[in-house]
């Protein structure tokens, strides 16, 4: 049996892809403090303790509050730069090989914020990542769905100078009243254009949303999509064409889509033959990198060996890398589990 320091070890080192990260909810207190010195914005916390403080959400809308207003010390390109800088250093000592990273430049731009600075310092840390780290990656736009679809598609026009270092379009923020049908002139504008699809769906909004998502947005992953057990035919789907979920279990505790991690639903999803993958979110905010949420999840649903090296097997046949990468990527998955210090883990 396994004990809570060789799950700490495992859950680290397991080699995986990271397919659902907000990089601007890697915004950790400390960084908010010293952006918010640099840029001259004044912050509503007295410490990086009163920040941490503040982080009690009751629902999804209640940590996007908080959310957008810690974004408001991001303002040079410079800036954008030390955040992701900041996140893949993290990810490294995670685990973490590959990263699909969203991005939200409505958050920015309707803040005076030119559209290339958001993209361009991402994008430089993400080249310097890869060079030191050797973490590859790719970059996901995201429309703010509580934003009009015209703005949406402003957003995307924005991004079509950029194209070659952005990897697909997807949608965020306040799910509940904002179905995905709303934007599929803009996704249909996007596809038209050589953007790959994903949409967060089945977080907060109901299966239906979910099933918007694939037909309308033709989204190649759902993110989040734990309410889709709700719906059997939904399941029968996501099971029959293997449409990955990219589930993120502290994230729904922290947001209340569950009571506590041991009511999650992820080894249901597992059990029933669902590509699922684990994910961070929002860490900075949720309590946990990407490596947490796989050891805490573990702990809390009795997962073993085999249901951590299939989550790890998972994100990298979830993700958008090439058949070469893929293959390169799981054969470090058994490569890791060929280890035999790591065979005892239970």
């Amino acid at each position: 049996m396994a004990t809570s320091g060789d799950l700490v070890d495992f859950a680290r080192g397991l080699p995986k892809a990271e397919l659902h990260l907000h990089i601007e909810g890697t915004l950790e207190p400390e960084l908010m403090f010293e952006l918010a010195r640099r840029n001259g914005v004044p912050l509503p916390y007295a410490s990086v303790d009163d920040v941490r403080r503040a982080y009690i959400f009751s629902d999804l809308q209640s940590f996007l509050d908080i959310y957008y207003a810690g974004c408001r010390v991001l303002l040079k390109e410079q800036d954008f730069y030390d955040l992701t800088w900041a996140y893949l250093t993290r990810a490294v000592s995670q685990g973490v090989r590959h990263a699909e990273i969203f991005f939200d430049p409505q958050t920015h731009t309707d803040r005076g914020v030119p559209f290339e600075s958001v993209v361009t310092g991402i994008r430089r840390a993400l080249h310097d990542g890869e060079a030191r780290f050797r973490i590859t990656s790719g970059l996901i736009m995201c429309f703010l769905r509580h934003l009009s679809a015209d703005a949406a598609t402003r957003t995307l026009h924005e991004a079509l100078p950029f194209k070659k270092w952005i990897l697909a379009v997807g949608l965020d923020s306040s799910e509940v009243g904002h179905p995905p049908a709303k934007f599929e002139d803009v996704y249909n504008r996007a596809r038209e254009a050589g953007f790959l699809a994903v949409a967060h769906a089945g977080e907060e909004g109901p299966p239906a949303y979910v099933w918007e998502a694939l037909d309308i947005l033709k989204a190649r992953r759902i993110d989040h999509g734990v309410r889709c057990v709700e719906d059997d035919r939904l399941v029968g789907r996501l099971v029959e064409e293997q449409i990955p979920l990219t589930v993120c279990p502290l994230s729904n505790v922290k947001l209340r889509v569950f009571p506590n991690l041991r009511a999650h639903n992820l080894k249901q999803l597992l059990d029933r033959g669902l590509l699922v993958t684990v994910n961070s979110d929002d860490p900075a905010y949720f309590g946990g990198y990407v490596a947490d949420n796989f050891r805490d999840t573990a702990a809390a649903l009795g997962l073993g060996r085999e249901q951590l090296l299939t989550l790890a097997r998972n994100s990298f046949v979830a993700s958008f890398v090439s058949e070469e990468q893929r293959r390169a990527y799981l054969g470090d998955v058994e490569r890791f589990a060929a280890q035999p210090s790591l065979k005892t883990i239970s």
